[in-house]
């Protein structure tokens, strides 16, 4: 037997075309039902007349791979480490020598394709155009962060597994002389 709302905790339709009040009415009244029930919510729906509310939750995800269960005790170290890459990432200087390439996306940033294997780029390594620098994950979608430049990775600005936002700078190139449209050196002719 499935639990239905009251007919009587619904007011009556008082025009068949929804009005503004009468959607915001909806709105609180499945508010209001929300918070009368016990227990997890997935679904709930409020139809007054024409006029309808309905939305519908996910099962909440567990905590992220490597994320100790609450109360548990951190690693030494762990909890102030990403921070401290978080901080240094939102304040690259645009400045310093070379290209920054940035994430396209929110998401979760990765310098390998999968857990132990070897990363996609260190600082030193010489990049090519196209080239895979990383990935970010984003709604369990794999996109690869390419290198828009020819160069050296100088620097990587942010960690393995860190979370990042849209135009967050991830990798600096120094690009090299072979890079299609960077500036070269005038040539007199005398």
């Amino acid at each position: 037997m499935s639990a239905s709302p009251q007919p009587s905790r619904l007011p009556a339709a008082r025009t068949a075309d929804p009005q503004p009040d009468d959607l915001a009415e909806l709105c609180e009244q499945a508010v209001s039902l929300a918070r009368s029930l016990r227990g997890p919510l997935r679904r709930i729906a409020v139809r007054r007349g024409e006029a309808a509310v309905e939305v519908d939750w996910h099962e909440p995800a567990g905590p992220p791979a490597g994320t100790a269960p609450a109360g548990a005790p951190a690693a030494p170290g762990a909890a102030s480490a990403p921070a401290l890459v978080a901080e240094d990432a939102v304040a690259v200087d645009e400045d310093a020598d070379g290209h920054v390439v940035r994430a396209p996306l929110v998401g979760t940033f990765y310098r390998s394709p999968s857990p132990g294997a070897e990363p996609f780029v260190s600082v030193g390594d010489v990049v090519a155009v196209g080239q895979a620098l990383g990935i970010v994950e984003a709604m369990k979608l794999m996109n690869p962060i390419l290198s828009d430049v020819e160069g050296e990775v100088v620097e990587l600005l942010v960690g393995d597994a860190q979370a990042v936002e849209f135009e967050q700078p991830l990798v600096r190139v120094r690009p090299g002389p072979q890079v299609p449209g960077a500036a070269t050196p005038a040539v007199g002719v005398g």
